[in-house]
């Protein structure tokens, strides 16, 4: 694994409860921020390393479910238990 001394690690994930689309968009604009080149952006990369789940739950969005997985399980209250 690389490793990015000096830099803390930034974890972001969205889409956890399939139901909340606008973290979709939100999660967008950061990657559009990071991306930009602009002074914050770069800013931002220096400092930090992201690590980026898009989509924490493909099966819930994929099937429309509001806040489970196929399993029915609610992934935010399950994070240290998930299978």
């Amino acid at each position: 694994p690389r490793v990015f001394l000096g830099r803390q690690a930034v974890f972001v994930s969205a889409r956890v409860h399939p139901g909340e689309a606008p973290a979709s968009y939100v999660l967008e604009g950061l990657l559009e921020l990071l991306a930009s080149g602009s002074s914050v952006g770069q800013a931002l990369l220096e400092r930090y390393v992201f690590f980026v789940v898009p989509v924490l739950n493909p099966d819930g969005v994929a099937l429309g479910l509001h806040r489970s997985d196929t399993r029915g399980e609610n992934l935010n209250r399950v994070y240290g238990a998930a299978a």
